[in-house]
């Protein structure tokens, strides 16, 4: 029995760090460093089994060479791989400049497959809202969302799976996507008639979310923005974890958004990914 499953496409993230700018077209431009690490539904999976939980992945890998490596590193990570073999792996380009990044991405159609997991035995689920289109009914299914995902449906008609699950956490323009509402804080409370509980991250603002007619917002903490790739998929595994531990609403944003912040300091997710020592010792300190 896991303690979580995570379903959803698995990126090899290639991280170009130390660049000034974005080239441009006829441009090339010197990295200072490369980075290689786990990105997608990968970054949750790894922030879940760095907290403690035991985790399995049920997602397609690839056979070839970034398949094989992201297999090594996940597994090295403690996190089983379930999921199914494929021909090729999805990869991302990640170049951070500013406190932002730009990215390119390469995902073959296999390896975004929606994988069965009927026959996964686990304590809660983790997987894109897309993917959802049955949901075990005694296992709390948490819906994450992907920018692209949203904006491909139709604005506010929120996936016909959506009251089925426990949580649906999004960012703002996802949040607002989904709903139709005209900002995150109404996203929420519109989301929150559909779905047991409607997470909205806000970035640097911090995160909101509505539950049964309760509204919680909590700010972020300040730190030095190195790289924000994945911060988004840390803050889902820290919220679920809290979740799972019984915490309260507020309490799970704000461990979801702690979580999320102490990644920013460093390049990568994979290596942002704080352990649970760390986290519960930055969160007596923020008390």
């Amino acid at each position: 029995m896991y303690d979580v499953a995570c379903a959803g496409a698995v990126y090899l993230d290639l991280t170009f760090a130390g660049l000034d700018r974005v080239p441009r077209p006829g441009e090339e431009h010197w990295a200072h460093e490369l980075l290689l690490s786990p990105g997608g539904i990968a970054n949750t999976a790894v922030g879940l089994s760095r907290l403690g939980l035991k985790t399995a992945i049920v997602s397609p890998l690839g056979r070839d060479m970034a398949g094989r490596y992201l297999r090594a590193l996940l597994e090295n990570e403690g996190i089983s791989c379930e999921g199914s073999s494929v021909a090729r792996s999805a990869l991302t380009a990640v170049m951070p400049v500013d406190g932002d990044r730009a990215m390119v991405s390469f995902e073959p159609r296999d390896a975004a497959l929606a994988e069965p997991l009927g026959r996964i035995q686990a304590r809660a689920i983790v997987r894109l809202l897309d993917q959802i289109t049955a949901v075990p009914a005694h296992t709390p299914t948490y819906a994450v969302t992907s920018h692209a995902q949203v904006h491909a449906a139709v604005h506010g008609r929120p996936p016909a799976a959506l009251p089925r699950v426990h949580a649906v956490i999004a960012n703002e323009q996802e949040a607002i996507a989904l709903s139709g509402a005209a900002d995150a804080h109404s996203a929420a409370r519109e989301l929150s008639q559909t779905v047991g509980t409607a997470v909205v991250t806000l970035g640097a603002r911090g995160a909101v979310a509505a539950s049964a007619g309760c509204f919680e917002q909590v700010s972020a903490p300040r730190v030095e923005v190195r790289d924000a790739t994945g911060a988004g998929d840390l803050f889902a595994a820290a919220y679920v974890w809290a979740d799972i531990r019984g915490l309260p609403l507020r309490q799970r944003l704000h461990m979801a958004t702690l979580y999320a912040a102490l990644s920013l300091r460093t390049l990568t997710a994979f290596a942002g990914a704080v352990r649970l020592a760390e986290l519960e010792a930055y969160a007596r300190e923020s008390a």
